[in-house]
């Protein structure tokens, strides 16, 4: 039982962070976006820029932050490029990676350019 409530609270922190994106302005373009590399949570687009969205909730920010790993930042910056290459039909697009952390309130804190594509 405690996969599917951490799938249910994912889904929720998610839904949030959607809300948030849409509220400044953003069109969220994908959710749960997948393949065999990785998975972006949220693509929104403003303007002609892409943003790739991971969200997290713990029950703090700092704890929420502490789960991306270098190696989760890998897995999700090659499915941005999957993503480039399927969707945009190129890989010169302006783009950025941010975290959206939710913490045990349902508060979000957006850290913008969380990480940079290596």
């Amino acid at each position: 039982m405690t996969g599917k409530i951490s799938y249910l609270k994912g889904i929720a922190a998610e839904d949030i962070v959607a809300r948030a994106y849409v509220r400044n302005g953003f069109d969220v373009v994908e959710r749960r976006w997948k393949t065999k590399e990785g998975e972006v949570d949220i693509v929104a687009r403003h303007q002609d820029k892409l943003y790739f969205v991971e969200v997290k909730n713990s029950k703090s920010f700092e704890r929420a932050a502490a789960r991306i790993s270098p190696r989760q930042q890998k897995r999700i910056q090659n499915a941005a490029l999957q993503y480039l290459a399927q969707k945009a039909k190129t890989l010169d697009v302006d783009c950025r990676f941010d975290a959206a952390l939710v913490d045990a309130a349902g508060r979000v804190k957006v850290l913008p350019a969380a990480f940079i594509c290596q």
